[in-house]
């Protein structure tokens, strides 16, 4: 990439991808049969951990891997911010984060957003809703688009849930396991569903979010496996990160509540809590094995569009550190499966670049509604048809803004291209990053004070400021805080 041609590539990006917050007005669709759209959204599940990757050697998930060998598996698929409520919000919403202004979890609706399956009720779909919505750390009312509704507060737990079912709440007892319940009753809906419209099915596990419990059938299965550390874990513990030219705030957030010193200020280890993470993911699994089931059973597995996603990545021990929030590969990256196979053949691994504002876009066009102006991102489809008269993204964009319960991380505005990504930090004295993804994949040497990298740097950072100014991202949403720090052991008890 020629980074002094920044500002042309950038406006194209705004040409071909529409990236208008202020024009809602929808752009015209083609005529079509309107597709049956199941979207399954997991909690904190990273890109590569599933058993066909061969990243964990050990991870059994079947069904998933069936799901990519009869659809596609996309690899670079990424969140506009990787923290629960704002990805969710950017995927409900198509917008960025700064556009919805859901910035943190403890931010709901402002009142003034539009979910792309309102579009598809209007288009006479019956749509559902089952598991965590969290935009917000209290509400489980029902949420507009959605004609049948069942959720739950915030995160929600993992045995003996009580569900918000259409307004009206109904706890579950006896070890109710929220992974399985919610499959059953998304099956149960789509089995009582009036066969004569179009549905739109949303299920949203609160797996494989952090304390991480499996089902009691699972629970076990992996005792005492181990995964391969990641070659960036010891770094800022030897002090090398200082010659790498690592941040600062990287080798303290170390000992923090996202550091792999001390993991949620608990005392377990890394090798434990990825063996409870792995056996958590064997229910989500099976869930996904049901689902496809049912659509086989139905007839409906050969035009049904099934997309399964992750609402941000992980990570564990890379740069010293676990969790998301930050820009780094595992935490940004999602795992994206799709399959239709009266859309395209299986067994595809498409490399380009996608994002998590592309899927309202993709199932609108499936389903044969226009989509809105204030949606900057763009069907996928085209990818995995072959299409090539679309042009396809050369870049992403990314913000996380500082929260107050943890503190560790910084603002960062990302840009990230086939070949180098770059990040921008706010609020903080410390130095920026910039990696050759082509060379150096896992991030290990910041090429940001190399003298002959100064013009790619500062094109990029030219880069990020054209895309907040073109999408109205120029000033920070705020929210009152006004509470002790959650995650933040060094200033307990303080406002």
């Amino acid at each position: 990439m020629d980074f002094k041609k920044s500002s042309a590539i950038l406006m194209l990006f705004f040409i071909v991808f529409g990236a208008d917050a202020k024009n809602s007005e929808p752009k015209p669709a083609s005529k079509k049969k309107p597709r049956n759209v199941i979207f399954i959204l997991t909690d904190d599940h990273r890109y590569d951990y599933m058993g066909f990757t061969g990243k964990v050697p050990w991870l059994e998930t079947p069904n998933m891997d069936k799901l990519a060998s009869e659809g596609a598996y996309l690899p670079n698929t990424f969140v506009t911010t990787s923290l629960c409520s704002p990805s969710r919000a950017s995927i409900l919403t198509g917008q960025f984060s700064h556009s919805h202004t859901i910035v943190d979890n403890q931010a709901p609706d402002p009142g003034n957003l539009t979910y792309f399956p309102q579009y598809l009720q209007k288009a006479g779909y019956q749509t559902s809703f089952f598991g965590k919505w969290h935009m917000g750390d209290h509400g489980d009312e029902p949420q507009p688009g959605f004609t049948h509704w069942e959720s739950f507060p915030g995160q929600g737990v993992y045995y003996n849930p009580t569900l918000n079912i259409n307004g009206k709440r109904t706890a579950y007892k006896d070890s109710t396991y929220i992974t399985d319940l919610l499959t059953e009753h998304a099956i149960d809906w789509l089995d009582k569903r009036d066969k004569k419209k179009p549905f739109f099915l949303y299920l949203s596990h609160k797996a494989v979010h952090a304390g991480f419990k499996p089902a009691k059938r699972h629970k076990g299965k992996y005792k005492g496996k181990r995964i391969a550390l990641p070659t960036t874990y010891d770094q800022t513990k030897t002090g090398e990160y200082k010659d790498l030219k690592w941040p600062q705030w990287v080798a303290d957030q170390r000992v923090s509540w996202h550091g792999v010193d001390y993991m949620y200020h608990e005392n377990e280890g890394i090798y434990d809590m990825v063996v409870d993470y792995c056996e958590t993911l064997l229910g989500v699994d099976e869930s996904v094995g049901s689902v496809m089931d049912y659509l086989k059973k139905e007839g409906l597995d050969e035009s049904t569009l099934v997309i399964y996603m992750g609402d941000n990545g992980f990570s564990w021990g890379e740069h010293g550190l676990i969790d998301k929030r930050h820009f780094y590969e595992e935490s940004v990256k999602v795992p994206l499966l799709v399959r239709c196979p009266e859309l395209f053949d299986g067994g595809k691994t498409p490399k380009q670049m996608v994002q998590n504002i592309d899927i309202g876009p993709t199932i609108l066009a499936e389903a044969g509604v226009k989509q809105p102006e204030n949606m900057p991102g763009v069907s996928f489809i085209p990818i995995l048809t072959g299409d090539t008269s679309i042009p396809t993204r050369k870049e992403v964009f990314y913000e996380y803004y500082w929260e107050y319960d943890f503190p560790m991380t910084p603002t960062v505005f990302g840009m990230r291209t086939d070949k180098y990504k770059y990040m921008k930090f706010q609020g903080i004295w410390d130095r920026n990053e910039l990696y050759d993804l082509e060379n150096d994949p896992e991030e290990m040497y910041n090429l940001i004070d190399e003298p002959d990298k100064q013009e790619i740097a500062k094109s990029m950072s030219i880069a990020i400021y054209d895309w907040l100014e073109q999408t109205q991202g120029m000033q920070i949403p705020l929210k009152r805080t006004v509470k002790y720090r959650f995650g933040d052991f060094k200033h307990k008890n303080e406002y």
